[in-house]
């Protein structure tokens, strides 16, 4: 029974740290980016670029960064790949925005920075970049000839609609407020303002949150403020109220909806605060990010309100359903790692990928296909492996496979583009993945970058001549 606490208690610990923690200046504002992508982008200015006869310098770039737009998994981009892919966007691109969405959306990479650090976030990007595009390329070189004769036999690609001005503006606000809230930089870090709030009961509160949340570095454990706590509450309170007040905007702006939004914003101005516990009660402190945060949510109400009404209510609407869809996920997914990592043993984790090693970045592979989670569950899970001993090179190979393949996914791949060109695809997913692992953890290791990106391309080119003469050789036999 003691173990069972325990691990309970874990999980328990483990959800609290983690709403208090990485949810509001990270998760929020990128939810509300989704739900804007979502609502207020054309379909057809994002897939208006992804056509075989567009230049590549322009549809493999753009196929990234439709993908960066998109908070999902990668069973859910599925029929996304397959509305764009039957529509005619070439193989190439359509193989890049299958990989990139799940690998290097913008949720993920938000949530990636501030669990893992700036420097895990930025190798995710450029990494899922680099290789996403390879491997697209890769796949339109080896299925060229069947890929010309899917295009001649009348595959259409509307020209589309342009991104209005407006949007872009309001896109830009919503962004730079996700940075705001997250970014560390100086300036944002800097105190504007201190004061110490009286409340005699502030060490005994935070003494008794400690005991019951109880900080532990070795294994990730981060424990929880009375900051924290008061976040927690909010949050539960945004939930009530959104859930009539966003979820059913559609039908309509409801009392609930202004609440929802107001607590919203209240909440992220209070999470940018700085609050700690003393003897003599709670220590504030006005931040520049504070400031920021509550400028751009000011900044937010008049943009918003150039819109039409049903475009607000549509915007809200679909960030509630990015939230519906990812939220509960994400804490079944977190109070399961807490409850994990009591019975994970470090020496585990150090013998199978405590070094930067083929087999050891092939187990981080194998165990993000495997072992699949939901978009972004695979953050806390990378960070329980990086705390438990897991060497930088094997934990970058995990979260580039993970979001990638599931075998469900692959089934459902097969079925949109042939079986043979879906086994290719996980081939190279598999191949590039472990690639990346050993590319960043040689970096991390103080290899210099040049020699990497040496030994990097001239892999890619024989992969491609090898690749192309196989393909040669199976159109001859046929």
């Amino acid at each position: 029974m003691d173990i069972v606490s325990s691990a309970l208690q874990s999980g328990f610990a483990s959800l609290a740290s983690y709403l208090a923690a990485h949810v509001l200046l990270c998760l929020v504002p990128a939810f509300f980016i989704a739900g804007a992508l979502s609502a207020l982008v054309p379909q057809q200015s994002i897939i208006r670029f992804l056509g075989p006869d567009a230049p590549k310098w322009v549809s493999y770039p753009a196929a990234a960064g439709a993908g960066s737009l998109l908070a999902v998994c990668s069973c859910t981009i599925q029929p996304l790949f397959a509305g764009i892919y039957k529509k005619g966007a070439g193989l190439g691109p359509a193989i890049t925005f299958l990989f990139f969405a799940p690998a290097a959306n913008i949720l993920a990479l938000s949530y990636t920075g501030v669990a893992l650090g700036a420097e895990f976030a930025i190798a995710r990007i450029v990494l899922a970049l680099s290789f996403g595009i390879g491997i697209g390329m890769i796949m339109a070189i080896v299925f060229r000839d069947g890929e010309a004769v899917r295009v001649a036999e009348g595959a259409t690609f509307a020209a589309g609609e342009r991104i209005s001005r407006r949007t872009l503006v309001f896109l830009g606000a919503l962004v730079a407020l996700l940075i705001a809230g997250t970014l560390k930089v100086d300036f944002l870090k800097a105190s504007l303002f201190t004061a110490e709030l009286p409340w005699p009961g502030a060490a005994h509160a935070q003494a008794t949150l400690d005991r019951w949340v109880p900080v532990n570095e070795a294994l990730g454990a981060e424990g929880l403020s009375l900051q924290g706590a008061a976040l927690i509450v909010l949050l539960g309170l945004i939930g009530g109220a959104a859930w009539r007040g966003l979820g059913q905007v559609d039908n309509g702006f409801n009392r609930l909806t202004p609440l929802a939004l107001g607590l919203t914003a209240l909440t992220l101005v209070f999470a940018a605060l700085g609050l700690r516990a003393t003897e003599n009660g709670l220590f504030l402190t006005l931040t520049g990010r504070t400031a920021a945060v509550a400028a751009l949510l000011a900044l937010l109400v008049p943009l918003a309100r150039r819109f039409d009404t049903w475009d607000v209510q549509q915007w809200l609407w679909e960030t509630w359903r990015f939230v519906k869809m990812i939220f509960p996920l994400l804490v079944v997914g977190v109070f399961l790692v807490g409850v994990i990592r009591i019975f994970i043993q470090p020496e585990w984790i150090q013998a199978v990928a405590g070094a930067n090693t083929v087999l050891a970045n092939l187990a981080g592979v194998v165990f993000g296909v495997f072992m699949y989670f939901p978009t972004l569950v695979e953050v806390p899970i990378a960070k329980m492996f990086l705390s438990l001993g897991m060497h930088p090179g094997p934990l970058i190979a995990y979260l580039m496979a993970d979001p990638e393949l599931s075998l469900q996914s692959i089934l459902i791949t097969a079925a949109i583009i042939g079986k043979l060109k879906a086994w290719t695809y996980v081939g190279l997913v598999a191949l590039f993945s472990t690639l990346a692992g050993l590319t960043y953890g040689a970096w991390v290791d103080g290899a210099p970058l040049v020699t990497l990106a040496a030994a990097v391309v001239g892999f890619v080119a024989l992969l491609v001549a090898a690749l192309h003469l196989i393909e040669k050789a199976r159109l001859a036999r046929a």
